[in-house]
């Protein structure tokens, strides 16, 4: 049974407000995992047991040469290689996965459990990997899989639910406030386990074992505030969906077939998903490459990446809420085109940054932080008013794929300029590009043309 997205009765304002409140959650639970766990403890944990495994008698201080296995039988994969192919790995499987999750979602109606049942197998792997030990890397690479695919699959879900539970003129609003509360979670349990590695040894811990307690807490975290959203959102019927013969399988690859090639009709919704994969592609690099840039060109330590990321994380909260007041006055468009031109000089000031200077360091990273989380739940918000009703679980799983199929190309260009030029200043400054040509296309979407394409309502900004 379905509905029509106008026949769909409209909540009140009391309502709304509360599966707001509810929704937030979710950033708050599944971000623990992401900060914690996949980006910053995991690579370097399954580096250690994967080493052990290929140099099982390696001294302190000895590099392991030996090959922990050969891939096809002739590519040598080396322990300290294993999480650049295994973290790729997991991003193929999602973008081949996620458009099906979308497309069942969208005609089910049942969403809230969709979401809470992939959270909460994602957390259960997330929460196992406290059992990887000694050298079994492939339980390690397993719960990667899992975990990761889980996550891309359940935020395609919970990305629709915003058109649901929130009106057009609300969503600047509610999807900033959703990553602030994401980023202070991350900020939150990141400086817990960042306190219980470093002072491991005074709680009779081995750093070993501090890591593998981390990442239990984020998996029983993500899985235990996961229920705050499943308990405090409602389920709603599917709206104009196409009757498609079969089962809701069957039907839902019909319906992304369908979907796929409808997709050339709505030119501003393509044009702005082309534009999010060039500057989220340079977003997501300068994150992933940050701590090495500073480790190996500007000489820091360690402990001073790790708390230059806590700040980035504790002012990334902040700015994703002052992002979002500022597009409540000039409109979203605007202010993510703002964050795209700060984000270049971000890279330029990365160029000139000299070394060993960490007070200038720390206050690149507070810029890092400001438009971080802005230009993400923005562009979050803004792609919304863009998707078509009744196809928005399909449309955000084209948007979490396509990120995810894609966001190679900035490493990638990084590390040919670094190769080319054997520096990484050059390296950081190349993805200035991404910057340029994603605002430069973000600047001719049509934002209103493409709300009147998918039929959708106008806000009073955009």
């Amino acid at each position: 049974m379905t509905t029509s997205a106008a026949a769909r009765p409209a909540a009140s304002a009391a309502q709304r407000r509360r599966e707001h409140r509810a929704w937030y959650f979710y950033d708050w639970a599944n971000s623990a995992y992401v900060t914690t766990t996949a980006g910053v403890l995991f690579s370097p944990y399954l580096t250690a047991v994967a080493t052990e495994a290929a140099c099982p008698d390696l001294a302190d201080g000895e590099t392991c040469t030996e090959s922990l296995f050969e891939l096809f039988g002739t590519i040598p994969i080396s322990p300290e290689s294993l999480p650049f192919y295994a973290v790729p790995l997991a991003t193929i499987i999602s973008a081949f996965i996620l458009p099906v999750v979308g497309a069942v979602a969208d005609r089910s109606a049942r969403q809230k459990s969709i979401l809470g049942g992939f959270a909460w197998v994602g957390s259960v792997a997330a929460a196992s990997m406290f059992f990887i030990t000694g050298d079994n890397w492939q339980l390690g690479v397993a719960l990667l899989l899992v975990a990761n695919v889980c996550l891309g699959s359940s935020l395609v879900v919970y990305d629709a639910i915003l058109c649901q539970i929130a009106t057009p003129d609300e969503r600047d609003r509610v999807s900033s406030r959703g990553w602030a509360f994401g980023y202070l979670a991350g900020f939150l349990l990141l400086a817990v386990n960042f306190t219980l590695v470093t002072l491991h040894e005074s709680i009779g811990l081995t750093q070993a074992e501090a890591v593998r307690v981390s990442m239990l807490s984020a998996g029983i975290w993500w899985g235990v505030f996961t229920l705050v959203p499943v308990i405090g959102l409602r389920n709603r019927m599917p709206v104009d969906v196409v009757p498609v013969q079969g089962s809701i399988v069957t039907a839902s690859f019909k319906q992304l077939a369908a979907t796929l090639r409808d997709l050339r009709g709505y030119r501003q919704t393509w044009k702005f998903l082309l534009a999010y994969l060039l500057f989220n592609d340079g977003i997501q690099t300068v994150i992933g490459v940050s701590s090495t840039f500073g480790a190996f060109e500007l000489g820091f330590s360690n402990a001073q990446i790790l708390q230059t990321f806590l700040v980035v994380q504790l002012v990334a909260f902040f700015g994703a809420l002052i992002f979002g007041r500022i597009a409540a006055r000039v409109g979203a468009k605007r202010t993510v085109l703002a964050g795209l031109g700060l984000w270049a000089v971000v890279v330029f000031v990365g160029y000139f940054l000299p070394e060993g200077r960490y007070a200038l360091f720390l206050a690149l990273g507070v810029l890092i932080g400001l438009v971080l989380g802005g230009t993400q739940a923005l562009s979050r918000s803004l792609y919304s008013q863009l998707v078509p009703a009744g196809r928005e679980a399909e449309y955000f799983s084209l948007y979490q794929a396509a990120e995810r199929g894609t966001s190679w190309f900035g490493t990638l260009l990084f590390g040919l300029v670094l190769q080319v030029t054997d520096s990484y200043r050059p390296a950081i400054f190349s993805l200035v590009v991404f910057f340029v040509l994603g605002g430069l296309l973000l600047a001719r979407v049509d934002v209103r043309r493409g709300i009147a394409e998918a039929g959708n309502a106008q806000p009073v900004l955009v």
